[in-house]
């Protein structure tokens, strides 16, 4: 939705950081991927396109909702957007969480995992079906509850742009922060493929609801994070990185015989027939 909107002095902020980052892992012996590079930067371009094509759906859901709100915050009262940062952090918690429970959501968020090295750019490696797959809509009830779409936007933005800046090895753990907010650290946690770390740390500026709905787990130094998804994606062919999930997910709906079976392999929980405490990018199909 609002994923890409980067204006002038944020791309250079982005583009600054990115230079450090790539300066500290070549002295770091860590290398740099730089077809990885190329593939987190293709993506970002279709991104851009799908989010000018199809942007304007969620916008028009956003405010068909908030027609029906029956009060409504004023964007001019401080108050609006103090409790709109928690609210937002509470509706952004749990489509992400969504986003890797759901197979249907998975499809599109699978992508931004797929990333197998953890640098910067890796944060603009995102979907172009989200608007498709529609977890989006675990939004509308901010709407609903009063919030100017163009309030939500610019939470979310912020929210987002927040983000950017976790997706590094070069910050290690920032003592006390590490309670309250989202971290480098928690976030290199979200990213791991470890059977320890899958599916955990959803949220967006803060750490709180992972801490209160039991979905929080701390980096530890003797599991050190494997980045990327189950079964990895080899290409960095942006169209692959992009629909490689989708192609997956039409080969089991062909393997199924039942309604029952093709309901799991579109909504049920990523993995789930392998037998796997895991998210799997392709699920292994066995007596359906």
């Amino acid at each position: 939705m609002f994923e890409n909107e980067l204006n002038p002095a944020f791309g250079l902020v982005v583009l600054l950081f990115a230079v450090v980052e790539w300066a500290w892992r070549r002295h770091s012996g860590r290398g740099y991927d730089l077809g990885s590079l190329g593939g987190n930067l293709g993506v970002m371009a279709g991104q851009l396109v799908s989010t000018v094509l199809t942007g304007g759906v969620i916008a028009a859901a956003l405010f068909a909702v908030y027609s029906f709100a029956p009060f409504q915050w004023a964007l001019d009262d401080w108050r609006t957007w103090v409790v709109g940062f928690f609210v937002l952090e509470f509706f952004y918690y749990w489509e992400h969480r969504f986003s890797h429970t759901v197979r249907w959501f998975w499809t599109s968020h699978a992508v931004h995992h797929s990333a197998n090295e953890f640098t910067l750019p890796a944060a603009f490696r995102l979907g172009w079906t989200s608007t498709i797959s529609g977890a989006w809509v675990i939004l509308l009830p901010m709407a609903l509850m009063g919030f100017h779409p163009v309030a939500i936007g610019a939470l979310l933005t912020f929210n987002l742009r927040y983000q950017y800046f976790l997706h590094t090895e070069v910050v290690g753990k920032l003592g006390p922060l590490e309670w309250i907010f989202n971290t480098p650290s928690h976030h290199r946690v979200h990213h791991g493929s470890n059977a320890e770390y899958l599916d955990t740390n959803f949220g967006g500026v803060l750490i709180l609801f992972d801490r209160l709905f039991g979905t929080f787990v701390e980096e530890r130094k003797d599991v050190p994070v494997k980045y990327g998804l189950t079964t990895p994606v080899a290409s960095n062919n942006p169209f692959v990185i992009a629909f490689h999930e989708w192609g997956n997910l039409w080969r089991d709906l062909r393997s199924r015989r039942t309604l029952r079976g093709w309901w799991r392999a579109l909504f049920g929980r990523p993995g789930q027939d392998a037998g796997e405490p895991q998210r799997l990018a392709y699920w292994a199909v066995k007596d359906v």
